[in-house]
């Protein structure tokens, strides 16, 4: 009967229960967080930093949801504690055997694998970048730091707002509302600058592009499957280097930084 409180002989307790039924809330969000995704073209760049945004704040109340949960069984059955230490154990052990199956057949781990073996011919490795809508600011902020520059994710995206406004018709022919096709008035584009400086929308190459420009300096952007992208040629010295990757994370694209290449013998002293 629903609301009972017995259980049957055999039957897991109140943690297994709320562990499972959480598993399988997280199931559920991904397959409808998929389901966004495919109703997005590719080429909205618009609609999916909006989705980015709407799929945060749905990860973010589930996730909070469940410590509520947790946090009330915790309170209300102290006793539970060793019980939940271990079915907590046991779901981290299935996930990342689930996640470890996932790696090695998907796109993601073949697009790692290939990324890797470009970037140690030039004696460089990823440098891993949190995915949270600021990565390609993170990464540059990032690659900066070697260089003696100080400025900050909000830094880089207020100057990258402020360039775009300010060279309005360099910017404004590559913008089109994806409703009607119809380039974006000069509303639309203040919105969109706006969101730059504000929100944590993704950039793309028309942020590289004022980016390179603001700090003078060529971007280079390696991918798998084609050759690097320069953007801001006709800076000389050395490129501010970016890895973007297309199968990263669940909605696809994400940028990360660069290091030197580890070199194992060195930091052992040998």
């Amino acid at each position: 009967m629903e609301g009972s409180g017995d259980e049957e002989p055999g039957a897991d307790g109140p943690l297994q229960q709320l562990v499972k039924r959480q598993r399988k809330e997280k199931r559920e969000l991904q397959a409808k967080i998929q389901g966004m995704k495919n109703t997005v073209p590719k080429n909205d760049k618009k609609r999916r930093k909006q989705l980015a945004d709407e799929v945060a704040k749905l990860e973010a109340e589930l996730e909070q949801k469940h410590k509520e949960e947790l946090k009330q069984l915790k309170e209300a059955s102290p006793e539970q504690n060793k019980e939940k230490k271990a079915a907590l154990e046991k779901e981290r052990e299935e996930r990342i055997a689930e996640a470890e199956i996932e790696n090695l057949t998907g796109a993601r781990h073949l697009e790692s694998q290939k990324l890797a073996s470009l970037l140690a011919a030039r004696h460089l490795e990823i440098k891993q970048i949190p995915s949270d809508g600021h990565c390609m600011y993170r990464a540059i902020e990032d690659q900066l730091k070697d260089r003696q520059n100080s400025w900050t994710v909000a830094t880089l995206r207020n100057q990258t707002a402020k360039y775009m406004q300010s060279h309005f018709d360099d910017f404004l022919p590559f913008l089109t509302n994806s409703s009607t096709g119809e380039m974006y008035s000069r509303e639309e584009f203040e919105k969109y600058c706006d969101d730059i400086a504000n929100t944590a929308a993704w950039g793309g190459q028309l942020e590289l592009r004022a980016l390179s420009h603001i700090l003078q300096t060529p971007i280079e952007v390696v991918q798998m499957d084609s050759p690097p992208i320069i953007v801001g040629e006709e800076y000389s010295g050395k490129p501010v280097i970016l890895v973007y990757m297309r199968h990263a994370y669940g909605l696809g694209e994400h940028y990360n930084s660069v290091k030197l290449l580890t070199d194992t013998a060195t930091e052992n002293g040998s």
